[in-house]
């Protein structure tokens, strides 16, 4: 499930023409825990797209990311301001502004919704705010009987890549997170995390649906 969609401040470097290298980097503390580092700018050729009919630059043409809080960090911070089970967690715009967040999804024990926006740079919670979610039995149908959280799946789809989002699928038969990660040298993988024991495997059925993509552009 994907209850929002990953923004182009930190997929931008996939836009036909290319931009500028988009740079990844991951280190260990002395926790042992991993620390991201994107930055996205779009290139000249970009730029030329980017303006408007005055010939002004687009807003959105300058963004650049820096985040240094990796997703389960981001996920700690978020429960240790609003307790409950996270579902989710992604690299997203705030709302109304250019800035990047992480925006984690977190379900109290009420079964209330909360959004909780932490700063990629600090991990700070800026606001929170409760959501209206429809799914909220499928969400716990799902989860029942588990033992990954979404901390740990997102801990461990990090030896994959830096993660950029990871989300519960409760649909279908196979229930399981989902992750979505970016390597050093820029590729996107999405990766399935086992409810049960937390084993990472490749998201064939996104593979499937790139094979298809790729079969209909050479029709």
């Amino acid at each position: 499930m994907k209850r929002n969609i990953v923004i182009a401040a930190v997929t931008a470097a996939a836009l036909i023409g290319g931009g500028t290298a988009t740079a990844l980097a991951t280190t260990g503390d002395d926790q042992g825990s991993a620390r991201q580092a994107a930055t996205t700018q779009l290139s000249n050729d970009d730029d030329r797209d980017d303006r408007d009919d005055d010939g002004d630059r687009d807003d959105d043409a300058e963004k650049t990311v820096s985040a240094d809080v990796t997703a389960s960090e981001a996920i700690a911070s978020a429960l240790k301001h609003t307790s409950g089970t996270v579902v989710s967690a992604e690299l997203d715009d705030e709302d109304d502004s250019d800035k990047v967040v992480w925006k984690v999804d977190v379900l109290s024990g009420d079964n209330t919704w909360h959004s909780v926006s932490v700063d990629p740079a600090d991990g700070k919670v800026l606001g929170a705010h409760t959501d209206d979610e429809d799914d909220t039995a499928q969400v716990r149908a799902a989860l029942k009987g588990s033992s990954v959280t979404a901390e740990e799946a997102a801990k461990a789809a990090a030896g994959k890549g830096v993660v950029t989002s990871v989300d519960l699928d409760e649909d279908g038969k196979d229930k399981s997170w989902e992750a979505e990660t970016r390597t050093s040298a820029g590729a996107e993988k999405d990766w399935k995390i086992d409810l049960a024991s937390g084993k990472v495997t490749a998201d064939r059925s996104d593979a499937q649906d790139d094979d298809a993509d790729d079969a209909h552009d050479q029709d």
